[in-house]
């Protein structure tokens, strides 16, 4: 039942989330270009099956991809193999970038920008090692210890040395490649292996080095494909190839058959069958160990399927078509600053529906002790590109060299590294990668090649493409912006919240018995059996109540703190002056009362756990209190064992 409140919850986010994207496009194509499009009813299905297929995806995520990323993480940490962790690091990395459907199409395209000199399965190869090689190094990094930034610098610097020297044909298509080689199913499985492994090597911290390894896969690819372009461009003739056509154009949007639906699934494993096949022979082959939860992570991988699929089917059903068709309208009216308008726009309202950043954020939010918002977070994010790509329009239209572009851009990154918070640089840096995916590239590339194709003197092959580079630039820059702010503004996590109130007596934790007598008449039941023997624990009841949207996190929080079970109760609360006019009162359940019966060596904990998540006694709301047991009746065997191991832990502590 929690999971299909869970489901709830993500629904409602999702279609939230939605609404920017549904306004920009409402706004631009009612009122900029005056026109209702004939197939606003297919376009309308689709974005509810968008949301839909949204929730579906990341409560997959959630139950599936996460936890088995971050317990591989940790075995390989635990068996003390380096290079075990290193090879796994690389095949996640060539593994799921050389399936990447958006690398397919643009290498494809680069055959045709080079006259046949770049081999269309060479170039996806060239990426595929970049990535592997970057997922290696950056688990690397993790293992050692070793700051990010300087990883990072010396990755800038080698991208701006070997730019000078490639030529003027493959620096746009090499800088745009470095965003579209992280995928929504990539983005959080390499997330949760820099988490994982983080969290299980002494010395480390998660939220400074788990993150950083999706920004090594948008830097490295860019490095690669350049030295690859200057070699090709110097060593290889021109042939004769299929002419791949790209340019702006209105599509089509899709209709759904039972072939297509077939198709579609299809091609979504596909995507993600490389990732399966990597998990099992390290899981099986390398670690001989069972995955835990195993049927649970099987509907959390089939979830992540089934969302997926729904959602590129919704974005198909008629959001592309209608995004490219205004980009290619607005690109032909003349005006360049409702050109500009419409990229902020879409940039920042695509990136708000992100998948790849929801899952990032969230994680970044809870490793973070709370300090880091998830919803900031992704406006910071949604920002940065908006003006990034806004930016990169504005840079087709003055017909200026991108490079020039980028070499600033990174000098405000490499400035702002050493005035930013350590904990925000990593995550900083992954923002850039996780920003150009399913939702935003499409509409991103669109408007580029709409841009060049529209304008004298530029080439859609050459000026085209970039824009993606900008979208990928300029979130690090915001993100670090975030950072600082938080960092000035003094903004406080959970536990330095916790802290504080406890320190001014602001809460008193009750649950102490010491001192009650005649408390062991507790009985524990023996499973399968009619016998009882009496149980040597003493327990209380630990009553919460709380809105019913914080249901959740204070599930998790007392999960954390070792509760094993709970009674969930809906709730409605009225102040006793209504009582005078009761029969006008609407009892509308908004609360939800949580009933936990533990041991009294616990209790504390999960009440300053509790009170920590939800800060019931600061700016949320919310009781939590708790009550002694005399009489305990109903325990079963299996449950004294583990209350047994949990006070036994909490002692070692």
């Amino acid at each position: 039942m929690t999971q299909v409140y869970f489901f709830l919850r993500l629904l409602k986010e999702s279609f939230r989330d939605l609404i920017p994207i549904v306004l920009v496009i409402l706004f631009f194509q009612l009122a900029i270009l005056q026109t209702i499009p004939s197939d606003w009813m297919p376009t309308t299905m689709g974005m509810i099956i968008v949301g839909v297929g949204l929730a579906i995806f990341l409560q997959g995520l959630e139950i599936g991809i996460f936890p088995v990323g971050e317990n591989l993480a940790r075995d390989f940490a635990k068996s003390g193999s380096t290079m075990w962790i290193l090879i796994f690091g690389f095949m996640i990395g060539f593994g799921t970038t050389i399936a990447e459907p958006a690398l397919v199409v643009i290498a494809e395209k680069a055959a045709a920008i080079s006259s046949g000199r770049i081999d269309a399965n060479t170039l996806r190869y060239v990426v595929a090692l970049s990535v592997g090689f970057a997922i290696l190094l950056g688990v690397y990094r993790i293992i050692k210890g070793h700051p990010i930034h300087y990883y990072i610098i010396s990755g800038y610097i080698a991208v701006v040395t070997v730019t000078f020297a490639a030529p003027t044909q493959i620096i746009g298509l090499a800088y745009d490649l470095g965003g579209v080689t992280t995928s929504t199913v990539t983005v959080p499985l390499v997330a949760a292996l820099g988490i994982g492994l983080a969290s299980t090597i002494k010395g480390r911290n998660p939220i400074i080095d788990g993150f950083g390894l999706i920004a090594f896969a948008s830097l490295t690819p860019m490095i690669f494909v350049q030295i690859y372009g200057i070699f090709v461009y110097n060593f290889v003739e021109v042939k004769d190839v299929a002419q791949v056509l790209v340019e702006a154009k209105v599509s089509v949007s899709t209709t759904i058959t039972v072939d297509s639906v077939i198709n579609g699934m299809l091609a979504v494993i596909q995507d993600v069958l490389p990732i399966l096949a990597i998990i099992l022979f390290f899981q099986y082959g390398i670690l001989k160990k069972q995955i835990e939860n195993l049927k649970l992570v099987i509907i959390g991988f089939t979830l992540v399927i089934l969302g997926l699929y729904a959602f590129i089917l919704g974005l198909e059903m008629g959001l592309f078509a209608l995004g490219e068709s205004m980009a290619y309208q607005l690109t032909t009216m003349g005006n360049v600053w409702l050109i500009y308008a419409f990229a902020f726009a879409i940039g920042f309202s695509t990136t708000m529906a992100e998948p790849a950043l929801m899952a990032i954020a969230k994680k970044s939010k809870e490793i973070s002790d709370g300090k880091i918002n998830d919803l900031t977070l992704r406006l910071f994010v949604a920002f940065g590109v908006a003006f990034g790509i806004a930016l990169g329009a504005f840079r087709i239209v003055d017909g200026g060299h991108i490079h020039y572009y980028i070499i600033v851009g990174y000098a405000i990154v490499v400035a702002l590294t050493f005035i930013a918070p350590k904990h925000i640089i990593p995550i900083a840096y992954d923002s850039g990668g996780v920003t150009t995916s399913t939702v935003t590239v499409p509409l991103v590339a669109a408007l580029g090649i709409g841009l060049a194709s529209n304008i004298d003197g530029r080439s859609a092959l050459i000026d085209g493409f970039g824009l993606i580079a900008f979208a990928s630039l300029f979130p690090m820059i915001s993100v670090m912006a975030y950072g600082i702010l938080v960092d000035k503004l003094h903004i406080k996590s959970d536990t330095e919240i916790a802290a504080l109130d406890e320190q001014n007596d602001t809460f008193k934790i009750h649950g102490s018995l010491e001192g009650v007598d005649d408390m062991r008449l507790s009985t524990i039941n023996l499973d399968a059996t009619n016998l009882r023997h009496s149980l040597s624990l003493d327990f209380s009841a630990v009553v919460i109540i709380v809105p019913k949207d914080k249901k959740d996190d204070a599930l998790h929080a007392a999960r954390e703190a070792g509760a094993s079970g709970v009674t969930i109760m809906n709730a409605s609360g009225m102040g006793l002056k209504e009582l005078d006019n009761i029969f006008r009162h609407t009892h509308e359940e908004t609360d939800t009362l949580l009933l936990f019966i533990v041991p009294n060596m616990i209790v504390d904990g999960i009440i300053k756990e509790i009170i920590k998540k939800l800060h019931i006694t600061s700016s949320g709301d919310g009781i939590a209190f708790c009550v002694p047991i005399t009489h305990m009746k109903g325990i079963s065997l299996r449950q004294e064992d583990l209350f047994e191991k949990e006070v036994e832990e909490l002692k070692k502590k």
